[in-house]
């Protein structure tokens, strides 16, 4: 509610009981006030440079302006902080009444929880343990993936300059961090393949979890801290304690004044707080009468309203009413009723509902030790000298301990006795006896006596003592000469005597003796005891005290110098008899209470100290009951008589500082207990809601400026309302506009729109890694609500886009050069082009991950306007595209060094719809076509001139597959292809022309190399023999393999997919299948012209032949003298060996098994018919024994050859072979019909024996 003494109405006469408007900035610290004040007390900065006419004035004269100037300010700026301390003292004091008894509003329960910040300590422990974890020092075990996932993590988040940036700015959480990584690998999971029985969504758990276990460390999660600060628990629903210790810390309002203002407020009494809001309503009440009755309205945007504000001033009190009437009388609000409980210094914050631990005087029972040491005695004249005489020494409540015996004339003992005692003043009687020399005596006569009761503070050394005698004794100056010495146990901090006067306890004024007693480490009882008594008489539990020193107070007698101790509720009040005293119980007792307030002896001069400097006051406000006026002041104030608009808008700037300070991640969010005690002040002491939403976007737009992160919601949502307000929609019920509200809306609406367009422009630095959650997409959504002229019009869409547009321009441009600082690249025209390129490339890997990472995390906001993200792009490449082609100007003409550059690129635009073929793409295709040709053109004829040189000086020794030659060829052309391959050119008919030719090529050179090896056969077969000794070369298999390797490739290195080209394929099949064809025909003939030689040898034996008759006699001649052998053995071994060793070298050297079935077919069907052929030739005559066991040897062995190199039994059984093998079984029967056993046991039977 406005104040009407602050409207711009000039007629009336201001009131005079209205409080000053307070400054709108306090200063935070007393630097920060110091330096106001001083730049403020400079008007034209003329003071303190006087000088004097003539310049005659000495230096001693300057000097002395100078100091009086200095003095002047510093009273000033004193004079400054003590309104300032007043001004927040008297707003704590509305802050303790709406806490203390609330009708209106209540504590949130559906607020979001707010996360604990990070800090730089803790973000660089994070960074440690995941470097950890990658250098393989903790004992998780991960996999491989999982290993990759966390290296990008801390490479491209952990280590990101805007992660340091966001935990600076205090709104960075660790759920921040587990989300940036969850997002992450959830895009790796998607990517990876299906594993049978293994989820993805369990493989995520798991990797969450290891995730979780490196980022916690080795810190035991369930220690949990002794002690919860009050910042800790600032998110759960506080206790009225709880709030009242928070805007202690929020207004600067030490404990002791906390206390003072407690108890003069009376806010533990319900009826006077229940009267206090009556007062207050009938003061706003009264408040309206009067603007209506002398018309001081505030400044309206329309006189038709000044009416309706009365009515709200009335509706708005009406409502309070109503509120405070729905109350139970008993209660008087929500909570209010206080159990008595230990102070919330000692207790966790947690358990403050808690009722504490009650001390009992059994609690506080205490052990001291004595020693008493009687020395002498003085002064003994009644008994004779050669007397014996004696000490006895008691403790009352304890045993009875006696010295050794010592002559009248010298009593000196020295013996000391030890006591032990619960009493704090304990009765000590010391006795002298002499002993009875009469016969009836039953007792020793006693001398004298002394009764003391020592303290812990009592003199230590021995001292003499007057001794009580009996009647009727002669020793009338008797004294005794001892030391008691009592032990001042540790639980026991102080004691001594104290006039006291309490409003709980000891409520009598009078002189006691007191004890401080420490129970427990926060537990602490001030106690009175009486003689000879172990339990106190009273005690106080000094938890929530407050100890202070005091003057002395009239009407109290006893006691020069006071102290007093105050609690909410209590006051007590101390007086000693000397200043040290009261100085030593002070410093106790401030120690034993923990309050932060310290108190300090007051000085003989109280405005100066000893060397004449100014000193501020420690508060508005004493302890002490007889300057009690301040306090009065403060609580006796009409609250109607206060501009609270202005009071609202320092205790709402002081509650954002300080919660922005905390150790939460709030975005500007208030706590649950400051959003209940501001809406409290709000609608108790008629505060605008309009007044209260600007103050609330002027601070929270304060610290966005200085890269605080803010809600964007938040601010939304005061706007909104804001804005609402303004243009007449009324979401309070607030029917009136101010002209003040209106301007300061228009202000805050100018400069918010600045502020959003400097957010979006710079959208990857104050949202990085699309954090806070959606902050981006509310930005953008805030940006269009205030664009808006009014609250129905709709902007038009081609505007807001505008503005996208030029903010993404922008944000390219600081973007990129953000990019090239962190890079550290200077563009140097004297620089190596490797170095360049080498630049270039990072540079471009950077440029790649900005583009990823603004899809990631920034797309989803902007998915209104995917083509201005496209364009934004598009801007951002352009700016790296200048320093890529300079880099690339200065490539050698022949450097291929820069292809990698291209694919780099190429795979990263290629996948994303709107980049590619774009404008740099374009740009990009356009200057690496000329290379790609060019690189074609030259791995061409390369590849020919290793051809034609390669078959020149080939050896034919088998590598690999093939030979030297062959294998270079197919891995030239295979490396082009897949480096074509690799390109992935996007522009589908180049591409396509590439492969076109790369196949054709592909196809020319095999063909080459075909040739080439078919013409390298036919010259090795020609040069071969035709005898039995014909093996063949090593040579002929490796261009066997050649040809069937060239076959293998044929079908990846040539084969296109359209229909025409796959012309080129089948014929380079065709010419490799008619090689392969020749090849075979001219290595069976070569086998077959050996069986031609054997068989013509056999010829010469046949019948009717005059040679053959001749070698019939020669061997019967010859087998007369010498053993010849076998007839036919020698030939057909030849044979059969030269068949076997020729199997075994195309079996062992050839590759493919199905071209040496071949072979072998063709060799077998080749050998049967040419032996058919020749016994055709000889069906009319009879086969020569030497010729018939050559020819089933022969036949014999070459069928079973065959038959073990897996030649099908279809083939080996073949009429040329049953045709053979018929006629030698008839000559076989022939020929044992006629010469008997004249084949020697060779048959064509399978069971005779044979030598092998």
């Amino acid at each position: 509610m406005l104040d009407p003494s602050s409207s711009e109405d000039t007629g009336g006469e201001s009131d005079p009981e209205v409080i000053p408007e307070a400054p709108h900035k306090p200063a935070a610290t007393s630097a920060g006030k110091r330096g106001s004040s001083r730049s403020s007390s400079r008007p034209g900065g003329q003071q303190g440079q006087t000088v004097a006419p003539g310049g005659t004035h000495g230096k001693g004269a300057k000097d002395s302006a100078t100091g009086e100037e200095e003095e002047r300010k510093e009273r000033e700026r004193i004079r400054k902080e003590e309104e300032e301390r007043k001004i927040k003292l008297q707003i704590y004091v509305f802050v303790l009444r709406c806490i203390a008894y609330p009708f209106n509003a209540k504590q949130p329960t559906d607020m979001a929880r707010r996360q604990q910040k990070v800090n730089k300590q803790q973000l660089q422990a994070v960074k440690e343990r995941f470097l950890a974890f990658l250098n393989g020092e903790t004992q998780i075990v991960a996999d491989e993936a999982f290993c990759n996932a966390v290296r990008s993590y801390y490479e491209g988040f952990l280590r990101s300059e805007r992660v340091f940036r966001m935990v600076q700015s205090g709104g960075c959480s660790a759920n921040d961090f587990r989300e940036v990584f969850k997002k992450n690998i959830e895009r790796r999971v998607r990517s990876l393949p299906e594993i049978d029985g293994l989820s993805k969504e369990t493989v995520l758990s798991s990797w969450i979890a290891k995730y979780d276990a490196i980022y916690r460390g080795d810190e035991d999660m369930r220690r949990q801290p002794q002690r919860a600060h009050l910042s800790a628990v600032s998110e759960l629903i506080l206790s009225k304690e709880q709030l009242y210790e928070m805007f202690q810390q929020i207004l600067g309002i030490r404990k002791f004044e906390h206390q003072l203002l407690y108890n003069a407020c009376q806010l533990d009494n319900v009826d006077e707080q229940a009267a206090q809001i009556r007062r207050e309503l009938d003061g706003r009440l009264q408040l309206a009468e009067k603007i209506s009755r002398e018309r001081r309205y505030p400044k309206f945007v329309s006189a038709d309203m000044e009416p309706l504000y009365v009515e709200e001033l009335r509706s708005s009190v009406n409502l309070l009413m109503a509120n405070l009437e729905s109350l139970p009388v008993s209660k008087g609000g929500p909570d209010f009723k206080q159990k008595l409980k230990r102070s919330t210094m000692n207790n966790s914050f947690l358990d403050i509902g808690d009722e504490g631990d009650v001390l009992s005087k059994s609690d506080v029972v205490l052990s001291f030790t004595l020693e008493i040491v009687i020395m002498e005695v003085q002064g003994l004249r009644s008994v004779a000298p050669n007397r014996i005489v004696y000490c006895t020494m008691e403790v009352e409540g304890g045993e009875k301990l006696q010295t050794d015996q010592a002559e009248a004339s010298r009593p000196q003992w020295g013996t000391q006795g030890d006591f032990t005692t619960t009493h704090p003043l304990p009765s000590v009687k010391v006795k002298l006896f002499t002993e009875s020399t009469g016969v009836l005596a039953l007792e020793d006569k006693e001398l004298g006596r002394v009764v003391l009761n020592p303290t812990t503070n009592g003199p230590k050394q021995a001292e003499f003592h007057r001794m009580v005698i009996p009647k009727n004794s002669q020793d009338s100056d008797l004294t005794i000469k001892l030391a008691i010495r009592m032990d001042k146990p540790p639980n026991m901090k102080h004691c001594g005597h104290l006039y006291t006067l309490g409003q709980r306890v000891w409520k009598r004024w009078k002189r006691r003796y007191f004890v401080l007693v420490q129970v427990s480490q926060y537990t602490f009882a001030m106690c009175s005891y009486r003689e000879k008594k172990a339990e106190p008489q009273e005690l106080m539990q000094l938890e929530g005290y407050t100890v202070d020193y005091c003057d002395p107070q009239p009407g109290l007698q006893g006691g020069r110098v006071f102290f007093n101790a105050v609690k909410e509720g209590d006051l007590v009040m101390f007086a000693s008899d000397d200043e040290q005293d009261r100085i030593l119980w002070v410093q106790a007792m401030y120690r034993a209470t923990g309050q932060s307030y310290k108190p300090v002896p007051p000085p003989q001069n109280k405005t100066t100290n000893c060397r004449g400097v100014i000193q501020k006051p420690a508060s508005p406000i004493s302890l002490d009951p007889s300057q009690r006026q301040g306090v009065e002041e403060l609580i006796s104030a009409a609250p109607s008589r206060f501009d609270h608009a202005t009071l609202f808008t320092i205790l709402q700037k002081n509650t954002l500082q300080h919660r922005m300070n905390d150790s939460f991640s709030c975005l500007g969010w208030f706590s649950p207990g400051q959003v209940f005690v501001l809406d409290e002040y709000c609608a108790r002491y008629g505060v605008r809601g309009c007044h209260r939403h600007l103050c609330y976007l002027k601070d929270l737009m304060d610290y966005s400026e200085n890269n605080a992160l803010v809600d964007p919601t938040l601010l939304h949502y005061s706007y909104a309302f804001c804005a609402s307000h303004v243009h007449g929609n009324r979401p309070d019920g607030m029917g009136t506009v101010t002209v003040e509200e209106k301007e300061h809306f228009e202000a805050i609406r100018s400069r918010l729109i600045a502020l959003l367009e400097d957010h979006i422009t710079h959208f990857r630095y104050c949202f990085p890694f699309g954090r806070p959650d959606g902050a981006l997409k509310a930005t953008l959504s805030l940006q269009e609500r205030v664009l808006m002229k009014d609250i129905t019009t709709p902007v038009p869409p081609e505007e807001m886009k505008k503005l996208v547009q030029k903010c993404l321009e922008k944000a390219a441009q600081i973007n990129f050069s953000q990019l090239i600082e962190y890079a550290q690249i200077k563009v140097d025209a004297q620089a190596a082009p490797e170095k360049r390129l080498e630049d270039m490339m990072r540079l471009g890997e950077l440029c790649i991950e900005v583009l990823q990472q603004n899809d990631e995390h920034h797309s989803e906001a902007f998915s209104w306007w995917p083509e201005l993200m496209a364009e934004h792009a598009e801007t951002f490449l352009s700016l790296y595209r200048v320093e890529m082609d300079g880099a690339l100007q200065v490539q050698p003409v022949d450097s291929w060094d820069s292809f990698p550059l291209f694919q780099l690129h190429n795979n990263f635009l290629r996948t994303d719809p709107h980049l590619c073929n774009g404008t740099f793409h374009k740009h990009l295709q356009d200057l690496f076509v000329p290379l790609v040709i060019r690189y074609i053109d030259l791995m061409e004829s390369s590849i020919a001139q290793s051809i034609h040189r390669g078959f020149e000086q080939e050896t034919w020794q088998s590598v690999n597959n093939g030979s030297a030659t062959s294998e270079d060829l197919f891995w030239k052309l295979d490396a082009l292809q897949m480096f074509v391959l690799d390109l992935h050119w996007p522009e589908p008919e180049f591409a396509k022309h590439l492969e076109q030719r790369l196949k054709l090529m592909a196809s020319d050179m095999m063909e080459a190399c075909v040739k080439r090896t078919k013409s390298a056969f036919d010259a090795k077969m020609q040069k071969a023999s035709k005898s039995t000794d014909f093996r063949v070369p090593l040579s002929v298999c490796t261009m066997f393999n050649v040809l069937m390797d060239a076959k293998k490739q044929c079908s990846k290195l040539c084969v296109l997919d359209t229909g025409q080209e796959q012309q080129y394929h089948s014929k380079i099949d065709v010419l490799i299948d008619e090689a392969f064809k020749d090849m075979m025909s001219s290595l069976v003939s070569k086998f077959a012209t050996v069986l031609d030689g054997i068989l013509s040898k056999l010829s010469r034996y046949d019948e009717g032949t005059f040679f053959s008759s001749i070698l019939s006699f020669t061997v019967k001649a010859a087998a007369k003298y010498v053993e010849v052998p076998k007839p036919g053995m020698d030939l057909a071994d030849t044979y059969i060996t030269f068949v076997r060793q020729n199997q075994d070298i195309l079996r062992d050297r050839i590759n493919d098994e199905l071209y040496i079935e071949k072979v072998f077919d063709q060799w077998y069907n080749g050998s049967m018919k040419a032996v058919c052929i020749w016994l055709t030739d000889r069906l009319d005559l009879q086969l020569h024994t030497y010729q018939l066991k050559t020819l089933i040897k022969i036949v014999k062995k070459t069928y079973r050859d065959f038959r073990l190199q897996g030649v099908l039994d279809s083939t080996l059984n073949s009429k040329s072979y049953e045709t053979i093998y018929n006629r030698l079984t008839v000559e076989e029967a022939t020929t044992a019909v006629k010469a008997g056993d004249g084949l020697q046991g060779i048959s064509m039977r399978d069971s005779d024996e044979e030598d092998d």
